[in-house]
């Protein structure tokens, strides 16, 4: 089956141009979506792309997030912290691949600062809108991204997903994002929040796009997907996680899905999953919180009011652990990881993205709102990271208000979540 995709090197120059003069034209829709961008460089790549090319993304108009080095500009990592620091000398691998895919960069996009939080908010360069539901937040941490392809303006966004922050941000800007497993994608040149947790991949307007930047990432030969049918394959809701205190629409919308999995002779079990009630015991605040305030010591140190306060907080509460609690903590990550493992095997878990839809800006003025709010749209994403697999969400609508529905497997099964995800876009399609 061959996949159709917008873009293409005949069209990448025509397609190139007309988005700069939207976004400087239309400055309200894209206010706070870039912290940058690479205008001259990408008409210049759009203009000399060979025609003839096997490559999945040539001509794709992507975005970058601001954790991604490209040679020649600051990587600011969302925060004012860093923006004196030098132009990056190197690509990123990522950024290297998909230049070398023929992809226009666009520019880089807004994030959270350092990537440290499900929300979106930045008081830096600005909170991007949500403009599927203006006044409500874009998710985080790859706000810009999400935006940038909610808009219809990038066909592929870049980033980074260390708790949800690819998965998040697309289910409540009505999107397809892709967590990969860690280690398929290369994480140097990519400034990091937790070398634990992070992974690297993209969002995109269906799960085929998705696929074909992460074989890019890869580095993994292209081919279509067949979209999964295997009636044998099971998918686990697990009845003792991610299924507490959702919000009315996003049960109903759940609900409705399975049901319609169930008809399309999809094997959907809802069993508790014990391994998870472990999960639910792991102080999962230390990861990006150690790991950033050691990273970021120095800059903590010498310039804490240059912070995002909501951002500061959470890494200095990592000063109060001993480095004996965390390694613990390591410790029983890796023994849940096995454990998990063991018990998913083949099967794929079935989780709303968010408990909630997206919340009304307004709503998070107060940092206990934020706290609040912040954990509960984190809750379901993380587990993915967690135990080192792969995760997808698939953009769903109820009542107009975008949400989002997961897919997680063990680590190393990114192309069979692929083809379940693209087999349940089809069926989310027709309903």
């Amino acid at each position: 089956m061959k996949t159709e995709f917008p873009w293409s090197p005949q069209t990448a120059s025509e397609r190139t141009v007309a988005a700069f003069k939207r976004i400087e034209s239309d400055t309200e829709a894209f206010r706070s979506v870039f912290v940058r961008l690479f205008k001259e460089e990408a008409l210049q790549t759009a203009a000399s792309l060979p025609s003839a090319t096997t490559s999945p993304l040539a001509g794709a108009l992507v975005t970058i997030k601001d954790l991604y080095d490209v040679k020649g500009y600051v990587t600011t990592a969302g925060t004012k912290v860093r923006a004196t620091q030098p132009v990056a000398q190197a690509d990123s691998d990522a950024v290297a691949a998909v230049r070398a895919a023929g992809a226009v960069m666009l520019g880089h996009s807004n994030m959270t600062e350092f990537a440290y939080s499900g929300l979106g908010l930045n008081p830096h360069y600005g909170t991007p809108e949500n403009p599927v539901c203006p006044g409500h937040v874009p998710g985080g941490s790859t706000s810009g991204g999400a935006v940038s392809v909610a808009l219809g303006l990038a066909d592929i966004a870049f980033g980074s997903d260390t708790g949800g922050s690819l998965r998040i941000p697309a289910a409540f800007t009505g999107i397809v994002g892709f967590k990969p497993s860690q280690e398929s994608t290369s994480r140097r040149g990519v400034v990091p929040l937790s070398g634990s947790l992070d992974s690297v991949g993209p969002m995109a307007r269906t799960v085929a796009a998705c696929h074909a930047a992460w074989s890019v990432l890869a580095g993994c030969p292209y081919a279509a997907l067949q979209s999964e049918q295997d009636r044998k394959r099971r998918y686990l809701i697990p009845s003792n996680f991610g299924l507490d205190a959702l919000d009315p629409a996003v049960e109903r919308k759940f609900r409705a899905t399975v049901a319609a999995m169930i008809v399309a002779g999809m094997t959907v079990e809802e069993r508790p999953l014990p391994v998870l009630d472990s999960y639910k015991t792991l102080p999962l605040w230390q990861f990006a919180a150690v790991e950033s305030r050691a990273t970021f010591a120095t800059l903590v140190e010498e310039k804490p009011e240059l912070f995002d306060p909501r951002v500061l907080i959470r890494m200095q509460r990592a000063e109060g652990l001993s480095a004996i609690e965390y390694r613990q903590t390591l410790d029983r990550r890796e023994s849940l990881i096995a454990a998990f493992n063991a018990a998913i095997g083949e099967d794929t878990l079935l989780l709303p993205t968010v408990a909630i839809g997206p919340p009304r800006r307004s709503e998070l003025e107060s940092q206990e709102a934020y706290d609040r709010v912040n954990l509960m749209t984190l809750r379901n994403t993380t587990l993915a990271n967690v135990i080192d697999g792969c995760s997808v969400s698939l953009p769903t609508r109820e009542g107009g208000v975008p949400l989002g529905i997961m897919l997680t497997k063990r680590g190393g099964q990114d192309l069979a979540l692929l083809a379940e995800a693209q087999h349940l876009e089809e069926i989310m399609a027709a309903c």
